[in-house]
């Protein structure tokens, strides 16, 4: 997300942000597009079809998206989902829908805030304020869980690899790893990659079944 930096000081309404909105049949997108004009920031596009949302996120790079709807649609739901796999950001629904059905199915796909009981202007700003937080907060959270998965990963690659020069080559488990340190150091790799080829060239001479 291109969000401009904050800077000690400067309010919130102060950050430009790239805004599309979506009409999903509430048809109040007018009203969105005026207020966040008085609040300087810039609507990028507006989409009346579910299935131009992933293209339009794509071509116009917008850092938030705004859903402005009676009840979301499954097609909307649908490629919001898309959005938030291969090129997530904030996501903002008004709904009038209260149902906790609609609003998990909401969650799900992506949206940070699912806001009910009308659309009023004056609450926009911290709606979006909330949205962008959210969003940022559980991007954090994913790459942390995604690092602790890699070095899992990793760690098991490095097993393996130690286990097959005890068994190949008659090494103690320190002198496998120093070895291994070895070749990563003398050909500038991670020792993860290192590791990871020692096990396939061990997989591709194992004889079959």
């Amino acid at each position: 997300m291109k969000r401009p930096p904050d800077t000690p000081g400067t309010p919130f309404e102060a950050q430009a942000l790239r805004v599309l909105l979506i009409d999903d049949g509430a048809h109040r997108v007018s009203l969105i597009r005026d207020e966040l004009t008085r609040q300087g920031h810039l609507v990028v596009g507006v989409v009346d079809s579910a299935v131009l949302i992933h293209d339009c996120v794509l071509r116009l790079q917008p850092d938030v998206v705004i859903v402005d709807s009676e009840s979301p649609s499954r097609d909307t739901l649908e490629h919001l989902a898309t959005v938030s796999t291969s090129s997530p950001r904030p996501v903002v629904v008004f709904s009038e829908d209260p149902s906790h059905q609609t609003m998990r199915e909401a969650l799900r796909a992506g949206v940070s805030a699912y806001v009910i009981a009308g659309l009023q202007p004056q609450r926009l700003v911290p709606v979006l304020q909330v949205a962008i937080a959210r969003f940022e907060q559980d991007r954090a959270l994913r790459d942390q869980l995604d690092e602790a998965q890699s070095q899992l990963s990793d760690r098991k690659l490095i097993e393996r690899a130690k286990g097959i020069l005890m068994d190949e080559v008659g090494l103690t488990e320190e002198q496998a790893f120093k070895q291994l340190r070895k070749l990563a150091m003398d050909r500038g790799q991670r020792l993860a990659q290192v590791a990871e080829r020692i096990v396939e060239a061990r997989d591709l001479l194992r004889p079959p079944g």
